[in-house]
């Protein structure tokens, strides 16, 4: 077992991190992460609070920009497309890279408007297109037998679950690449989170996600790769399955044994 970093190389990445730093002011907080994330593959990004995971993920679709004093250096293309740059579009960025925050966050309006919210952004007005989408996305989400009848009810008369499943409908509803997920299930109990960790299993057929968990059993479930930061450092990054029986770092190993974090 060593103390060197051990980071997988992943062939053909959709996405390709190379030497990407992160900075809020003066204080750099991403160091020098180097890693590629595999298409139609579930990425868990784990490790202590603080870390970085959430800030790595967060560059994904450049949610950071909404933060003073953030800069980045380094690459991170997408379909071999620089995410950096300024003259990419971020709004076409965030259509191919959607979200799903700790905290479900419906909007105030109906089911059927929270799931084709981006659509309508985006100029759909044709109502067989819109209730198309809408009905692709809540099935793609698990959810529409249970909200089927009553679509025009707020989003606000949901269960903390199904809000966090209409949030996953919304995102899948522009039929983006990649979704992130940001502590999906934290907020959630047990038989939630169960439904949205069998929901990812399925929507890794379509889709490229990349969770941030603190939970290394959800991790351990539900991704095909597992990355571990510490301290703004990428320590590893490996096959999931791998990485938890035999850790090829020593950080790794105490981290998921919990001798600290």
């Amino acid at each position: 077992m060593t103390d060197v970093p051990a980071i997988a190389q992943v062939a053909a990445p959709l996405v390709d991190i190379r030497d990407l730093r992160l900075y809020y002011g003066t204080v750099e907080a991403l160091h020098g992460i180097t890693m590629g994330i595999a298409a139609r593959q579930v990425t868990a990004l784990i490790g202590p609070s603080g870390c970085g995971k959430s800030t790595l993920l967060r560059c994904l679709n450049r949610m950071n920009d909404l933060i003073d004093g953030v800069r980045v250096t380094g690459s991170l293309r997408l379909d071999g497309q620089e995410v950096n740059s300024p003259t990419l579009d971020v709004i076409e960025l965030r259509r191919k890279v959607g979200m799903v925050f700790q905290k479900s966050n419906p909007f105030p309006k109906s089911v059927f408007e929270n799931v084709v919210y981006g659509l309508r952004i985006a100029g759909v007005t044709r109502r067989d297109v819109l209730e198309d989408a809408a009905e692709r996305s809540l099935v793609g989400a698990g959810l529409w037998d249970e909200v089927k009848d009553r679509l025009q009810a707020s989003a606000f008369s949901l269960s903390g679950g199904q809000m966090q499943r209409l949030c996953i409908a919304r995102a899948i509803a522009v039929n983006p690449e990649v979704i992130l997920m940001d502590e999906p299930c934290s907020a959630l109990d047990p038989r939630s989170t169960a439904r949205i960790e069998d929901l990812i299993g399925e929507l890794r057929a379509t889709f490229t996600i990349v969770i941030v968990t603190h939970n290394m059993q959800q991790a351990a479930r539900v991704s095909d790769m597992t990355a571990f930061l510490f301290e703004g450092h990428l320590i590893e990054y490996g096959d999931t399955k791998r990485l938890f029986t035999n850790p090829a770092c020593r950080q790794t190993e105490d981290y998921i044994t919990g001798r600290f974090g």
